[in-house]
């Protein structure tokens, strides 16, 4: 059991590891503004402005991000 653990924690740092750098590189991607300028700014995304007022609601963003974390997880854990 201690070994799994120890591989497990390994790999989740490499994964946060490479997604740091993936996250860094697309900083610099050329472009406007940043590599990650689309995200927040999906179909779905609630962004309600008034004179003193701003409510932001990330929902188009929260499922692609949860699509995508659910197909990393099953591809990446399936036995």
């Amino acid at each position: 059991m201690p070994e799994f653990i120890g591989k497990t924690l390994i790999i989740l740092g490499l994964g946060i590891v490479v997604l740091g750098i993936v996250v860094s590189l697309l900083g610099k991607w050329p472009g406007e503004g940043t590599g990650l300028g689309w995200l927040g700014k999906l179909p779905g995304d609630i962004f309600i402005k008034r004179d003193n007022f701003t409510f932001y609601f990330p929902l188009g963003t929260s499922i692609v991000i949860s699509v995508v974390g659910s197909l990393l997880l099953y591809f990446f854990l399936k036995r």
